[in-house]
């Protein structure tokens, strides 16, 4: 067993089962033994492959993209750009290279990092870069100023709730200790208001699991409430549904395999799919306008074509089937570009580059 197992497990015996989100928030940002607080997650040698860790394309378009969104607001001067969940600081290096040639003065930049170890691997990333970098802990201590924020698989590793249909009731799915002392699955007392549940839910059969998480909807309300008041816009990248529906989808990654969720909390990434008609719904909530896609549609349409083209142009054989590679991986409806959604925000009216697709 693992320290944060064993410490998991006590602690349940102690107190009684934990939901879900409690469990997910243990294994992801305990302070001495959570995932993101003890190791780097990213890369071939992690657990995980980022869209930024595949290519510079992305985080090249995702510049672009937001460079057009500046002019879009009227090019305000005290612009702030920042990065909410930033990884490993590539998709920021991308960026600020491209708008550096786009506009050197576009934004005063900001990192939203609440993990130490991270932001640690960030600054060494960003080292070389010309622009000024602050960290940030939350939204709410960034600058008042119009705000461009950017966020690629955040939204995943913020911890779910789950919800099992036992008979005409969904009761809040918890993990407790089993007979021979292993972590399970048990449904605990907890039910869920039916006003919240999916059209599916009437006709799911018992054991069904339905998957609902404030804590996500809370963090896009509070990016949304500072673009409502500031000005600016946002653009989300995940993988997930357009609408919301029954199903589980709590999964466990550790040195690029699927992993038991239960089995080594702690040193395991645990994620789920998100649903982003809700998080579309908390920023029309606060007045904005939201827009989703498929990630393949949004690159595509910003010029992944062309800008592997372009790239290809100028390498080897190799260089060109890597860059082939690479845009398959990104967009491909096998790959990243079906799996993967896009939400972009920002206030009512605002002209931003976007798929017509909804």
């Amino acid at each position: 067993m693992t320290a944060l197992k064993t410490r998991i497990a006590s602690l349940i015996v102690a107190s009684g089962p934990i939901s879900v989100a409690e469990y997910m928030a243990l294994c992801l940002f305990d302070p001495a033994d959570g995932y993101y607080t003890t190791r780097e997650p990213f890369g071939a040698e992690g657990d995980f492959t980022t869209a930024p860790e595949i290519s510079q394309m992305f985080g090249e378009l995702v510049a672009v993209w937001l460079y057009a969104a500046w002019q879009a607001a009227g090019r305000p001067a005290n612009a702030t750009l920042a990065e909410i969940g930033p990884g490993r600081g590539t998709l920021m290096k991308d960026m600020l290279r491209s708008l550096h040639k786009l506009e050197p003065a576009f934004a005063n930049t900001a990192m939203i990092e609440t993990s130490p170890r991270l932001r640690e691997i960030q600054q060494r990333t960003l080292a070389n870069s010309d622009a000024p970098i602050g960290w940030h802990d939350t939204v709410s201590t960034l600058p008042d100023a119009p705000l461009f924020i950017v966020g690629n698989e955040l939204f995943d590793a913020i911890p779910t709730r789950q919800f099992i249909k036992i008979g005409a009731a969904w009761h809040e799915r918890a993990v407790g200790v089993g007979e021979a002392g292993e972590l399970a699955f048990v449904a605990g007392p907890a039910t869920l208001d039916a006003a919240v549940l999916p059209p599916d839910a009437a006709t799911a059969s018992d054991g069904s699991i339905f998957e609902f998480a404030p804590a996500r909807t809370a963090t896009m309300e509070a990016v949304a409430e500072r673009i409502a008041a500031s000005g600016g816009a946002g653009l989300f990248f995940d993988y997930g549904h357009l609408k919301p529906g029954i199903g589980d989808t709590l999964q466990a990654l550790r040195k690029h395999r699927h992993d038991d969720v239960l089995a080594h909390p702690g040193e395991a990434d645990l994620t789920s799919h998100v649903d982003f008609s809700a998080l579309a719904l908390a920023g029309r909530a606060h007045g904005l306008d939201a827009h989703l896609a498929t990630q393949g549609e949004f690159l595509l349409a910003m010029g992944l074509l062309e800008r592997a083209g372009k790239l290809g142009a100028g390498a080897d054989a190799m260089g060109r089937e890597k860059i082939s590679s690479d845009v398959e991986r990104l967009a491909g409806p096998d790959a990243m570009g079906s799996l993967f959604k896009v939400l972009a925000v920002a206030p009512r009216g605002t002209k931003l580059p976007f798929p017509a697709v909804s």
